[in-house]
């Protein structure tokens, strides 16, 4: 399924040109146009799934595949330090453009890149709270 709106279904087709770093017949890899940092990259399904909800299972595990296989690559190619692989889901996580995609972005000692927070705790009550609801 496709949705002939969404502009990362149109990347993915190759309908709008991008900086392609990876393509096969369920995904399109490509350069960042807003990148956190130098190699920043998107994993774009070439089917539509708004985000994580909506994926199927085979196709994100695929996903994760091919973010394993490009962080090692983009490592040897850029001479980064590290990675973070990044899905947002809804807007209140950051959500910005609904086609689920994965952010891969490389990390440099002392560049700056604010992806962390704050501890918080994890209390008791809070820890009981949730492992009820789970069962």
């Amino acid at each position: 399924m496709k949705d002939k709106e969404c502009i990362f279904c149109k990347i993915a087709a190759g309908e709008i040109p991008s900086a392609t770093l990876y393509e096969d017949e369920d995904f399109r890899v490509i350069l960042d146009l807003g990148p956190a940092s130098k190699g920043h990259a998107l994993i774009l399904p070439k089917e539509h799934y708004r985000n994580l909800y909506d994926i199927d299972e085979e196709t994100a595990a695929k996903a994760m595949k091919l973010a394993r296989k490009m962080v090692k690559k983009m490592t040897d190619v850029l001479g980064c330090d590290g990675y973070n692989i990044v899905q947002n889901n809804e807007p209140c996580a950051g959500q910005t453009v609904f086609h689920f995609h994965m952010h891969l972005i490389p990390r440099y000692e002392g560049d700056h890149v604010g992806l962390s927070w704050p501890a918080g705790e994890l209390t008791e009550e809070v820890k009981t709270e949730i492992l009820e609801k789970m069962k």
